[in-house]
């Protein structure tokens, strides 16, 4: 795990980084990205590979995702949106296969984060449980039943 405060102190390059990732990634904004960590962490059980002010990179079961502050997208399209106030994460769902439900909701509990159904398993195949973090993404932690 590596957390640093200045954000020039990158833990790899930025090419490094980008030549890694492979397939579908997700990128989620977020207001404060160090509030954030531990909904990642702690709620959802990644990985923590790097966190600063303006960047975090978690890993889980060989995905890995980011998290990038507002501020680092002043110049991306994104920006006018998200300067209108838009709702962050309304309509998406942010499945993590492998997590155990009950324990996020545990440590969403202890966290303070909502939890909008407990885990409960269902006629799918999968038990899960459906948990908003600090920006209202909805996380949907399963485990096959």
């Amino acid at each position: 795990m590596t957390v640093k405060s200045n954000p020039d102190e990158w833990w790899m390059s930025t090419g490094d980084y980008a030549r890694r990732l492979k397939g579908l990634t997700v990128n989620l904004l977020y207001r404060d990205v160090m509030a954030a960590v531990p909904f990642h962490t702690e709620v959802l059980g990644a990985d923590l590979e790097y966190a600063c002010v303006d960047f975090a990179s978690f890993g889980f079961d060989g995905c890995v995702w980011m998290l990038h502050a507002d501020h680092t997208y002043d110049r991306h399209p994104l920006h006018r949106v998200l300067n209108a106030g838009a709702d962050r994460g309304v309509g998406a769902e942010l499945r993590l296969h492998g997590r155990d439900p009950d324990e996020a909701c545990a440590a969403a509990d202890r966290l303070g984060f909502r939890v909008l159904e407990r885990a409960t398993s269902k006629g799918h195949g999968t038990r899960e449980a459906f948990i908003l973090d600090t920006e209202a993404y909805l996380w949907v932690p399963d485990i096959p039943v």
